[in-house]
């Protein structure tokens, strides 16, 4: 069984060292956050790992060395996606949702929940009633109603919206 920390020890030395190891790793990464950020991840994996750290003599070069490579590995991702970035170009906005789906997503939530979840297994998924009552724990009997309830207050909640000139769903 292992045992944890001692909790004084691992705050006094964390106390003593966080400061200049944040200033070490950020002198090298040359950015505040990812330095923060590396050093606290170095922390919590030598809390991890504390008897045996203490046990080897200090742990600082431990806890420094994991800091130093943390911070490179995450310096090399961010540069791997720069240069993914250059080579395929910014990731394409994405469309703008169109006035009926937009409608559709408000009329949705205006159902009660089982509704909902009916309607968007069956006719967005494509699940036949049977599945949709396994998955919902409902009888198909029941799953049929919320489906034909469903409808019809979508029916009606889809008839009263209009769009605007710019396409903007609006209740008429």
């Amino acid at each position: 069984m292992r045992k944890r920390p001692d909790g004084e020890e691992f705050d006094a030395f964390y106390t003593t060292t966080a400061k200049g190891l944040v200033a070490t790793v950020y002198a090298m990464t040359g950015n505040m956050a990812e330095a923060e950020d590396a050093v606290q991840e170095a922390y919590a994996r030598a809390w991890q790992r504390w008897d045996r750290l203490t046990r080897e003599g200090d742990p600082l070069p431990w806890v420094r060395t994991v800091a130093l490579r943390l911070a490179v590995s995450s310096w090399r991702r961010t540069r791997n996606r720069l240069r993914a970035q250059r080579r395929h170009g910014p990731v394409p906005d994405a469309p703008a949702l169109s006035a009926d789906r937009v409608a559709l997503v408000a009329a949705l939530r205006e159902l009660s929940p089982d509704q909902r979840r009916v309607v968007v297994l069956h006719h967005l998924l494509d699940l036949p009633v049977e599945e949709v009552a396994r998955e919902t724990g409902a009888s198909n009997g029941a799953v049929r109603t919320r489906l034909s309830r469903a409808r019809k207050a979508l029916g009606t909640l889809l008839t009263d919206i209009d769009t605007n000139d710019e396409g903007v769903a609006t209740h008429g």
